[in-house]
């Protein structure tokens, strides 16, 4: 189950003998502040003039005897969205932790009634509480995760599906351990084993593929990464399959997971400082990892998702890939290495390939591929998670669905175009191979740095002949989550988002 356990009651009187031990009101405090609360602000700004401006704890005669004040600031302004509910929460949620409170009941207020920005309101509270006071895997493991996860228990004032809210906070919890453990404690063989451990007595079944041999004879692509690590047995990569089959499937979600569980740069070495976080590059596995534990909660009536994660350490040594170096993908197209710091999108080939392979097989498939692919996409989109269709998926309107439910359950995204440069960029430049899978420069600094790779993708994975002009159209959208994927763009430091759990399940899973 997620932490903390959530409990969600009708309005404050509700609350009354839950053993509630502090109240956080979450809300724009010059709006109409709830009666139950107002006397107490009115009385503290007599006091203190920031009450209403920050988030504060002011003593009062309310559940605990502890009201924080947590602003959202103004909400009606063009450019505001949820996420300001996330972020006073998440201030709250500290402030309470900090006072040492146990169980302290969220309150939010003020909220504007537009189903298409506040619509979840008190759902994005909840989460961005909890995602203030996610510890470590490891902190978790060194410490005991009573001792640093002291708030055991939430309340919610609203009216909410307390499981579904849960059940996307346990996917959250899911990714943002897989995403920001240490490259030891999860290197490959410990990254199955953690999906394992998670899908046990679950109705995600779970494939590890393992064998060396196997992998280089179906992946060998990811494999061309994985052959420097070879030499560690430790360091050995797989590739984890996750399946959920819905008793009455109308459609099925194929997803393509980046994870690389430390990314050196291969022999195109990352210097200058840029290595240091690069464990983190396993946000996109642990992203469909953690949509997958929803799904596992959820048990949806009408949806697939078949997930393949390729799990990966890009070591440099002797027996590393090189640029320059032409290898055959599992869908027999011939890729011609630009860059081994490019490596990402080689294992994604791979497993969009599988996918596309088995397409056919399931009602309705829409393919996916979520990375932490580009410093371009971090410097073009900011926060934002990238989204890339293809043809069929633009005609699908996939990527609006997913733009919408992005901004009403706080986990946005901005979509981007694939366009004929991009296809250009990667094309062959003699007859031996049939595609470049990267330049030699830095995304951030290349035009188009994180749309071309959505073109490499598709051609590498054969996902080009699956056009809207062919016989069988393949939805197909690449998810860039490389600004989106930690907490303030610290990929050494900061905490992982989660991100793209909540905005898939909201668009393919709450009804």
């Amino acid at each position: 189950m997620a932490y903390p356990k959530l409990t969600v009651v009708n309005n404050y009187s509700a609350a009354a003998g839950g053993g509630y031990d502090a109240v956080i009101l979450i809300g724009d405090y010059q709006q109409h502040i709830p009666e139950d609360f107002s006397s107490h602000i009115e009385r503290a700004r007599q006091f203190d003039r920031r009450v209403g401006e920050q988030a504060l704890l002011v003593t009062c005669e309310v559940a605990g005897g502890r009201l924080i004040t947590a602003p959202t600031g103004p909400l009606t302004r063009d450019y505001d969205d949820v996420r300001q509910i996330a972020d006073a929460a998440a201030a709250g949620a500290r402030i309470a932790a900090e006072a040492g409170c146990r169980k302290p009941l969220l309150v939010v207020f003020g909220v504007p009634e537009e189903e298409g920005r506040y619509g979840q309101a008190e759902a994005v509270a909840y989460w961005g509480f909890c995602q203030a006071l996610y510890q470590p895997l490891e902190a978790r493991e060194a410490l005991g995760e009573d001792q640093i996860e002291t708030v055991t228990e939430v309340g919610l004032v609203g009216v909410v599906n307390e499981g579904w809210l849960e059940a996307v906070e346990a996917g959250k919890r899911v990714a943002r351990d897989l995403c920001g453990t240490e490259p030891e404690r999860m290197a490959a063989p410990r990254f199955a084993e953690y999906c394992q451990q998670t899908f046990a007595q679950s109705p995600v079944r779970v494939t590890v593929i393992d064998d060396i041999q196997q992998l280089q004879h179906e992946y060998p692509l990811l494999m061309a990464v994985a052959r420097a690590s070879l030499g560690v047995e430790r360091h050995w990569p797989c590739v984890v399959r996750l399946e959920y089959k819905a008793p009455a499937a109308e459609q099925t979600l194929m997803m393509a997971g980046k994870g690389i569980v430390y990314d050196t740069g291969g022999v195109d070495l990352k210097v200058g400082g840029h290595m240091a976080g690069m464990s983190r590059d396993k946000g996109g596995a642990a992203g469909v990892a953690g949509f997958l534990k929803t799904v596992a909660e959820m048990r949806p009536e009408t949806v697939n998702v078949v997930a393949e994660l390729g799990i990966v350490r890009n070591s440099v040594g002797a027996d590393a890939f090189v640029a320059d170096e032409i290898i055959t993908g599992h869908s027999g197209v011939r890729v011609r290495i630009g860059n081994t710091d490019a490596e990402g999108r080689l294992l994604l080939a791979d497993l969009l390939s599988h996918l596309r392979a088995e397409a056919g097989d399931y009602p309705r498939p829409q393919l996916f591929s979520v990375a932490t692919l580009t410093g371009h996409a971090a410097l073009a989109k900011g926060p934002y998670t990238a989204l890339i269709p293809n043809g069929p998926a633009r005609v699908d309107k996939i990527t609006d669905r997913l733009w919408e439910a992005g901004e009403v359950y706080g986990d946005p995204t901005e979509i981007s175009w694939s366009r004929r440069e991009d296809f250009s960029f990667v094309r062959p430049r003699t007859r031996s191979d049939d595609v470049l899978s990267s330049n030699n420069g830095p995304s951030a600094t290349t035009p188009r740095g994180h749309q071309f790779p959505m073109a490499f993708l598709s051609i590498a994975a054969g996902l080009d002949k699956h056009g809207t002009d062919s016989e069988q159209p393949l939805p197909y959208v690449h998810v860039d989550i490389a600004g989106s994927g930690v907490e303030g763009g610290d990929w050494q430091h900061g905490k992982p988002t989660a991100t793209p759990v909540t905005c898939f399940a909201g668009c393919y899973l709450h009804r």
